[in-house]
């Protein structure tokens, strides 16, 4: 594990000990990040999270006992652990796993089969409060929300201003903050200004939830 006090404090939950350890080495090798513990089970992660506070938690899904959707609602609601964030890491990038740990409370959701550098960046991403999505995820729950029946704009997304639904519809998209800057070309303060705005008046406990509110408000549309 690495040392230094400002570090990124991470927790490993998957049952693959070979991958928990090969993904320990990927993420200490670097000085902004550690890892602090590894859990197999679902109550493993629960409990290490309660005890350890890391910053963010990768949880993989299907788990032994207690899933990983699951284990990221009580990690993300329990006393003392709801400032953990969770990234959800997995093979399966099928509709339902996606929403179910959205709602769960998860901020990213990764495949296993990213690039290490992938991984890395989501976890710092994650850490700053933005919401990383692997590239075929997002694909997908665009694809899936644009093929269901046409939905009211919710009376919600009213209140935001121009500016507001600019910002909200390009965290559906997943874009970063920096991204997000600099295709509006405004500064970083005022991207975060405007994401807190966002998270008071849709009452969204995190960027996640602003993602979820940009598909349920059809502001995200497919590219094709």
């Amino acid at each position: 594990m690495n040392d230094g006090g400002t570090s990124i404090r991470v927790v490993i939950a998957d049952d693959q000990p070979l991958l928990r350890h090969s993904l320990a080495a990927v993420i200490n090798a670097n000085h902004d990040m550690t890892v602090v513990g590894e859990a197999g089970t679902g109550d493993e992660v629960v409990g290490l999270s309660a005890e350890l506070r890391p910053d963010v938690v990768l949880m993989d899904i299907r788990m032994p006992g207690t899933d990983g959707i699951a284990a990221t609602r009580r990690v993300t609601t329990g006393a003392g652990t709801g400032s953990v964030k969770v990234i959800v890491l997995t093979m399966f990038e099928l509709d339902e796993y996606v929403r179910a740990a959205l709602h769960a409370g998860a901020s990213g959701f990764l495949l296993k089969d990213s690039h290490p550098d992938a991984l890395l960046d989501a976890i710092r991403r994650t850490h700053r409060g933005e919401s990383p999505f692997a590239p075929k995820v997002l694909t997908r729950m665009i694809e899936a929300y644009i093929a269901q029946p046409a939905r009211a704009k919710p009376a919600r997304l009213d209140a935001l201003t121009a500016r507001e639904t600019e910002v909200l519809t390009l965290v559906g998209h997943g874009l970063s903050n920096d991204e997000i800057a600099a295709r509006l070309t405004i500064s970083i303060k005022t991207v975060k200004t405007h994401i807190g705005n966002l998270l008071s008046k849709l009452q969204a406990r995190n960027r996640a939830h602003l993602v979820i509110a940009a598909y349920e408000g059809d502001l995200v549309h497919s590219a094709r």
